[in-house]
């Protein structure tokens, strides 16, 4: 054998191993790098979706959680996304239950419940299985009377574009409203641009209102001019060094400060008010006389 072929042959396992190894660190470097590029991944998307889910703490406007709902903050705590009220919510006269989870591109917190009032109100089901449903207690399981339930408040956010406010009747909020005559009612005021027909409008009061949206699905209008929003959103808070004397006197039975003075009016010489009654009433003289009397005396004078 020649000294070249034995050189070749001594050779070739060293050639061998350093391939082998090349192999290997190509192959470390290439699983170093994809599992890099997936770590980044799986952060990017875990940063997105922890954006989106800070971003989707604050409801839409048009966003409206269940009844017994706590106050948003807790009720993102306490809800585990189970979707237990979707499923026992009834369809409210659509193909679909009125109660949807959350899905992404909905600026809702993913996987929790909420109902829009336009599309798909809250049809008020007495017995509220959507409440009895949830096993963490983020739908309140105190309320057991659904006339209670402070879903939202709806606003008559358009006045000017309501057609009872044209002149014309129509009262369809009022009429489908579940508390009908506590949370709206139709209060008429003169039509001045007439001058001789009423306009019947209706007026919501908020105290009342359980924000089940009904009055919005119903309304005729192409955009409806009352809307159901957030408490949030729709309600003003006083402020709570503020007390209201009346209502503490009610509550307390009696005056808060002593006996409660008479309340005299100041109106002019010979007026009295009647407070409820024909209100401000002329009251004759203390030493005048009938007009008979009167007659009487002017013609003694005469003979």
């Amino acid at each position: 054998m020649s000294a070249t072929s034995s050189t070749a042959d001594e050779q070739a396992p060293v050639m061998a191993a350093r391939d082998s190894n090349a192999k290997a660190a190509l192959s470390r470097r290439r699983f170093l790098a994809e599992s890099a590029r997936t770590a980044s991944g799986v952060g990017l998307v875990g940063l997105a979706l922890g954006l989106y889910s800070r971003q989707s703490q604050s409801l839409p406007a048009a966003a409206i959680r269940p009844p017994g709902a706590l106050s948003e903050d807790k009720f993102l705590s306490a809800c585990t996304r189970c979707g237990l009220c979707v499923r026992e919510c009834p369809p409210g006269g659509v193909p679909h239950p009125v109660l949807k989870l959350a899905q992404v591109g909905d600026g809702v917190a993913l996987g929790t419940p909420y109902f829009t009032a336009r599309t798909g109100p809250c049809i008020m089901c007495t017995d509220i299985p959507c409440v009895k449903a949830c096993p963490t207690g983020a739908l309140d399981p105190k309320l057991t009377d659904i006339s209670q339930a402070k879903m939202g408040v709806a606003v008559l956010a358009d006045q000017d574009n309501c057609i009872a406010f044209q002149g014309l009747r129509c009262e369809v909020c009022f009429n489908v409203c579940p508390v009908r005559g506590k949370a709206i009612k139709i209060e008429p005021v003169p039509n001045k641009r007439s001058g001789k027909h009423a306009i019947f409008g209706p007026v919501v009061y908020s105290d009342h209102c359980t924000g089940c949206g009904l009055c919005e699905r119903a309304c005729i209008m192409e955009e409806s001019p009352i809307k159901v929003l957030p408490e949030r959103l729709a309600k003003g808070r006083i402020g709570s060094h503020y007390r209201l004397g009346w209502e503490e006197q009610s509550r307390a039975g009696r005056s808060l400060y002593g006996p409660e003075p008479e309340h005299r009016y100041h109106l002019p010489e010979g007026q009295r008010y009647e407070f409820g009654g024909r209100g401000l009433v002329a009251e004759p003289p203390p030493d005048a006389k009938s007009a008979i009397d009167t007659l009487n005396k002017g013609l003694r004078e005469a003979k």
